[in-house]
């Protein structure tokens, strides 16, 4: 199966994100294409990562089922694509969802288990993540006494910007705020139990939200390895990185080789592109099962 950076369908384009290709088949509906592009730092890099958009696709779709009595998404009730599109893209149906078109909070709700990432740094830096507090002492990868809500503005091109809790319930209002944390916190511990049934840690995440009729639901995607960080339990060993399965593999060979992290990105290796690929295809491989007795 050949990569696909961008996709040209015969239907109007609604709009073309970092990762997505999004069509307009009806004034209220949506074709949602997952790609291969591949996105680091908030950049989208020249390189495509074979098979990503299929994964991407399939843990979305099992993980929008698997929570579905949490909170309502934006998934269509009929999934089926017409055959006429599936000619002119033949792997389409792996790779799309029909989704509600819904109006996008401008936010992404992120969750942290685990001290990692960008947390890591902001804790080292200042002893909170996001002006939240956290004990002293902890370490790189160490898990959190809770669970922590740290939103972030979702930007439209660059990077997105981490915000406080206060600062998120000033700009979206409180009951909006309270609502975001409310569901996202309860969208990760779910998560997080379902991923160590696999043994995996579901060390942090985000989630994207939309307004439909005035409710919110869930939309984008949901706990892949591009929204999200999964480590290998039997691994585990805090007090340092973690190896993930993951775009982190990607991360630290850009942060190994000095990029800025401005555009344009640097073109990937044959070897970095095949490590990420086979750790996509191997959280698909542990996670999609999650209930399988339960879908079939």
């Amino acid at each position: 199966m050949s990569a696909i950076l961008t996709t040209s369908l015969p239907l109007p384009l609604h709009s073309r994100g970092k990762v997505r290709d999004t069509y307009r088949l009806s004034d209220r509906e949506l074709l949602m294409v997952s790609t291969d592009r591949l996105s680091a730092f908030d950049v989208v890099l020249p390189t495509p990562i074979p098979e990503k958009g299929r994964v991407l696709n399939e843990l979305s779709l099992a993980w929008f089922h698997e929570t579905g009595d949490l909170v309502r998404n934006h998934l269509c009730e009929n999934q089926s694509i017409d055959p006429e599109l599936i000619e002119t893209m033949p792997d389409l149906d792996q790779r799309s969802m029909r989704v509600v078109m819904a109006q996008p909070v401008m936010f992404e709700c992120v969750v942290r288990g685990y001290l990692s990432g960008s947390g890591w740094k902001d804790y080292q830096r200042t002893g909170t993540i996001a002006g939240e507090p956290l004990p002293a002492g902890l370490r790189d990868s160490d898990r959190l006494p809770e669970p922590i809500f740290t939103p972030a503005t979702k930007a439209l091109s660059g990077h997105d910007e981490n915000i406080s809790r206060a600062e998120m319930a000033n700009r979206a209002g409180t009951e909006l705020a309270q609502t975001l944390e409310r569901l996202s916190l309860a969208l990760y511990r779910f998560g997080s139990e379902r991923a160590l049934e696999r043994g995996l840690i579901l060390a942090d995440t985000k989630f994207e939200f939309g307004l439909l009729d005035s409710k919110v639901i869930l939309i984008d995607e949901v706990l892949t390895p591009d929204s999200s960080r999964f480590w290998d339990l039997e691994q585990y060993q805090p007090g340092g990185p973690q190896p993930s399965f993951d775009k982190q593999y990607v991360r630290d060979y850009l942060e190994q080789i000095g990029w800025n992290k401005q555009p344009p990105a640097p073109r990937l290796p044959d070897d970095v592109v095949a490590g990420t690929t086979a750790r996509y295809l191997e959280a698909l491989h542990r996670l999609n099962m999650l209930s399988a007795a339960e879908r079939n």
